[in-house]
């Protein structure tokens, strides 16, 4: 039996033009070749298995090459190629610094710098993982590798360019290695398939490329494994998501499906279902981040080419995009990184990806979009329609048009207008709740809070439960053709110590037009911002939301101002701003108010601590301790 070579061995590229997804490199090389413009010293750095050893041998073997071709590329004929790929050059010399990176190992190379080439133009030395070296085996290195003989070419490859001396790069002529794009990596397992005799479908190779993450060498041992996997040297798609244990699409799919309904049991169990399979949590929480960019992405035509999948999976990402608001995916995305950034300080790991679930499902009650029919459960295939079944259409008046029926435009609480394509149904189906009309859809509004949600479904809460924030008025109208654009508030946030603070400014959009601007009087304002405190602490019942919403604020025009005492009462300010100008414009009927607020951070004394804290302290304020200390010799005790 033939002794097996892996593909990485096997098709590892012996010319420049087959070298896969570096053609900035290549080409460059050529071009010194071919004009004969050879750096003494070569730098290549870039991720693992993207080329850099191949490269650095195609080009010792081109450069000793006597029979070039008029391309720049070894002929493969003469006595120093045919040497070379028999491993018997005595002009290339290979040097791994990763366990041969002493002052001594540096120095034994430099004595046999010194001897010129017994046959070949050049003497080509190639040292892989240069950044292992020492600091002292650099500094032997650099006069060497600053004025080198004519004849001796050093070419340097590393993973990691920022662990060499700052040194060792000015002498290098330095070549960045770009990770390999997955369409080329997955033509590239597409032709060596086709010599190794494997059928494989489009889809398995993209999810290798994928995979692989950029490395061409990962990509062939992923390969080799799943061809070993099939018994019939077949790659199908499920059967290569199962032995590289990837988290398939559809998981995510599905996940997304149900919480924009809202539905926190089935999502919980999704969850429980991906975690028996053995995938990692944390893994999970990246992945879907990942699919919420995704479907930010599809979002917008012009950003859709950013979206690195198959034609098929591109269109359920189109589908599922049209039926996320945006203000969801922005939200999500918001929790998402939050979880995976306290992942890892989390004691129960599994309950932190679940609260993190939760606060995603009860995003539908907290943003009010309208409610959406349930997915169907055979398969994806039904999400992909037609425009005029299954993605709402806007008319020209701002309205949309469902199922030839026009919708006005709804407000939201804090003057934050979210709008939101629909998804429209031919299929009848006993489980959709029938379509609320205006008036009811305005009545069973829930109160936009902090608090959790306790119902994942649209359903009207109790008037009693807890007092509700009353909405702001619907628009009357949508704006004719020409109308200008809303006016925007300036919700500012001054950021100091004492009485130099930093303004930094942040813009809201404020529905303008008809709404009053009625005068108030500061014992109404004081009255209403009373009563919104009183709503609060009955919600959320925080106490650092009560030291914040109780203290003296100032009133000039229509402009409130007050001062915070740290970055924590800032970011809890911000977070409940939007329904505190709410209530405010609702309460005093006047929409041009604006909030400004301001952290004024006291200056802190430095305590003294030590004798010689002391010692400084007394003698800033009688210097002649000092000259006392010098002539009776004595010194602080520590």
């Amino acid at each position: 039996m033939d002794n097996f070579v892996v593909s990485a061995r096997k098709y590892r590229p012996a010319t420049f033009d087959t070298v896969v997804g570096q053609g900035h490199i290549t080409t460059t090389l050529k071009n010194a070749i071919r004009t004969n413009q050879l750096a003494s010293a070569f730098l290549f750095c870039g991720p693992r298995g993207v080329g850099k050893t191949t490269c650095a041998r195609i080009l010792a073997k081109t450069i000793n090459c006597t029979n070039l071709t008029p391309d720049a590329e070894a002929c493969d004929q003469c006595e120093s190629c045919v040497s070379f790929n028999q491993n018997a050059s005595f002009n290339i010399h290979e040097l791994d610094a990763a366990s041969n990176n002493s002052v001594d190992d540096i120095r034994n190379l430099i004595d046999q710098v010194r001897y010129p080439p017994q046959s070949g133009k050049y003497k080509i030395y190639i040292i892989d993982e240069v950044h292992m070296l020492s600091a002292a085996a650099f500094n032997a290195f650099l006069k060497t590798l600053e004025e080198p003989p004519v004849y001796a070419i050093f070419i340097l490859a590393t993973t990691e360019k920022h662990k060499i001396l700052p040194t060792i790069l000015s002498r290098c002529q330095i070549f960045d290695f770009n990770r390999i794009k997955t369409a080329d990596m997955a033509a590239h397992l597409a032709s060596i398939a086709t010599k190794e005799g494997v059928t494989a479908d489009g889809e398995s190779l993209e999810l290798i490329a994928q995979k692989a993450d950029g490395g061409l060498r990962d990509a062939l041992s992923m390969f080799d494994l799943n061809v070993t996997f099939s018994t019939d040297r077949t790659l199908r798609y499920r059967e290569v998501l199962d032995n590289l244990h990837i988290l398939d699409y559809d998981y995510y799919f599905r996940l997304t499906d149900l919480l924009l309904l809202g539905n926190l049991p089935q999502t919980l169990l999704v969850l429980d279902e991906i975690l028996r399979k053995g995938f990692d949590a944390h893994q999970f929480v990246v992945g879907l981040n990942r699919h919420f960019r995704d479907l930010l992405v599809c979002k917008d035509a012009a950003t859709v080419q950013l979206l690195q999948v198959t034609e098929r999976v591109q269109m359920l990402y189109l589908a599922q995009a049209a039926q996320a608001p945006m203000s969801f995916l922005l939200s999500g995305l918001s929790i998402g990184g939050q979880c995976d950034m306290n992942f890892k300080q989390a004691k129960d790991q599994r309950l932190h990806v679940e609260l993190c679930l939760m606060k995603l499902a009860s995003l539908r009650d907290l943003l009010n979009w309208e409610a959406m029919p349930e997915p169907a459960a055979t398969s994806r295939s039904s999400a992909i329609a037609p425009a005029t079944n299954g993605i709402a259409i806007s008319t020209e008046n701002g309205a949309e048009k469902k199922n030839g029926h026009s919708q006005p435009d709804s407000a939201q609480p804090g003057n934050a207008v979210v709008e939101t394509p629909e998804i429209a149904t031919n299929v009848p189906d006993s489980n959709v709740p029938e379509p609320a009309t205006a008036t009811s859809a305005t009545a069973e509004t829930p109160p936009f809070t902090s608090e959790p949600v306790g119902n994942y479904q649209a359903a009207a809460r109790p008037a009693a439960s807890r007092p509700a924030i009353p909405p702001l008025p619907p628009r009357t109208a949508a704006p004719a053709t020409g109308t200008p654009l809303p006016a925007t508030s300036r919700l500012r946030s001054t950021v100091g110590i004492g009485a130099k603070p930093q303004v930094v400014e942040a813009e809201v959009t404020v529905v303008t037009g008809e709404r009053p601007s009625q005068p108030f009087t500061v014992i109404a304002l004081q009255a209403a911002w009373q009563t919104f405190a009183v709503q609060r602490r009955q919600q959320t019942d925080n106490a650092t939301e009560q030291i914040i919403l109780n203290r003296d604020f100032t009133l000039d025009s229509y402009t409130i101002s007050l001062n915070l005492d740290n970055h924590i009462q800032a970011d809890l300010f911000v977070s409940m701003l939007p329904e505190l100008l709410a209530h405010l414009r609702q309460s005093l009927q006047n929409w041009q108010i604006q909030i400004e607020h301001a952290v004024v951070m006291a200056e802190v004394k430095k305590m003294i601590y030590s004798p010689q804290d002391k010692f400084n302290y007394l003698a800033e304020k009688n210097p002649a301790l000092h000259k006392l200390r010098q002539a009776l010799g004595m010194e602080v005790d520590y």
